[in-house]
């Protein structure tokens, strides 16, 4: 089966193409960074307007790149949710109606399971069952994941996902959008140890995580103040070790609870150059092994979706007419493939 996925669900507008018989054919991808940047954020609506106008010729590049005619290809997948609303129908819409056009079947991805699955794309994919930390701007989740659909939630985050405080604590130091990579660019000029903040909810058993606390923490910082250069580089380092510190532990804690040995990290935050150096050291002096995507799998990206809707799309799922789109979809609310 060949699949043509789009992803849509914030700021990247991208393509993909795969195969089940020889894989990854063509993945395109167009951030709109630059369009936000100046707000300091992602505006929606400017979001699914651009959209609109590099969809297609993504999707013309990917057929392109995998020589792939219309008539080869057996069905679509498109990001359904969760995301921002405008930018998951443009990308919904125009993958439905190519679906209606050339008579195949399309499903709506979660965007979350996606996610889950990128490391399936590597050449080492992790083993069922495993435990999956997913960090990304809107999201984290420790996911205990059975097989391909069967994930049962382990912990989450109470308020801020590790991302928004990546993000909030990078314009707090009057970083440029997208603040995350630009912290943790910061963080490599900053002192080992000279700020420390707060290990959110390390203290108590559980697995679950809050980071509204850190981001008070890092306000109370620099509030009032005129910080030298080495001052934000310190205060960026100790932002990076609290978040990093606190997913390690978590992490080791649901290998421990759960009693599996295979560890999968993934979305935006999976890629921090720092995260993956602790993880991949403490996992395995923990006798576990972590497996990663590949870094342009870490972040949105269409290969991904292409994957997840694929496995769905062979188990016989597939939509209706009806152009699917949520903002918000509980991953728990997801049926078992096959099911």
């Amino acid at each position: 089966m060949r699949v043509l996925a789009v992803e849509s669900s914030c700021d990247e507008s991208a393509v993909a193409v795969f195969d089940s018989a020889t894989g990854l054919l063509a993945h395109e991808l167009f951030s709109q960074v630059e369009l936000h940047q100046g707000f300091g954020g992602v505006v929606p609506e400017l979001a699914s307007r651009d959209h609109v106008r590099r969809l297609l010729p993504l999707i013309k590049r990917a057929l392109a790149e995998s020589h792939s005619e219309p008539r080869a290809i057996d069905g679509l997948a498109y990001t359904a949710g969760p995301g921002l609303i405008g930018a998951l129908l443009t990308g919904a819409s125009l993958a439905r109606s190519l679906a209606y056009a050339w008579n195949v079947p399309a499903i709506g991805v979660h965007h979350l399971e996606a996610h889950l699955l990128a490391p399936l794309l590597e050449s080492e994919p992790p083993p069922f069952p495993h435990v999956a930390l997913l960090v990304s701007g809107g999201h984290t989740l420790l996911v205990e994941v059975s097989a391909v659909g069967r994930y049962r939630i382990l912990g989450a985050s109470r308020d801020d996902a590790a991302g928004e405080a990546f993000d909030k604590s990078a314009r707090l130091l009057g970083l440029p959008y997208p603040g995350g990579p630009q912290l943790a660019a910061l963080a490599t000029r900053g002192k080992a140890g000279a700020v420390a903040f707060p290990r959110p909810m390390l203290d108590r058993p559980g697995l679950e995580f809050s980071f509204s606390g850190l981001k008070t923490a890092v306000l109370l910082a620099v509030r009032g103040r005129v910080l030298t250069e080495q001052e934000r580089a310190d205060i960026a380092r100790g932002v990076e070790e609290a978040i990093v510190e606190t997913l390690t532990a978590k992490a080791l804690r649901a290998l421990d609870e759960t009693g599996l040995d295979a560890l999968v990290v993934s979305g935006g935050v999976s890629a921090n150059q720092t995260l993956r150096a602790r993880l991949t050291a403490v996992v395995g002096a923990h006798h576990a092994r972590v497996y990663y995507p590949r870094i342009e799998f870490s972040t949105d990206n269409a290969a991904m979706i292409a994957l997840a809707g694929l496995k769905r799309l062979e188990a016989g799922e597939h939509e209706g007419l009806a152009i699917a789109a949520r903002a918000q979809w509980p991953l728990e609310a997801l049926p078992a493939v096959g099911a």
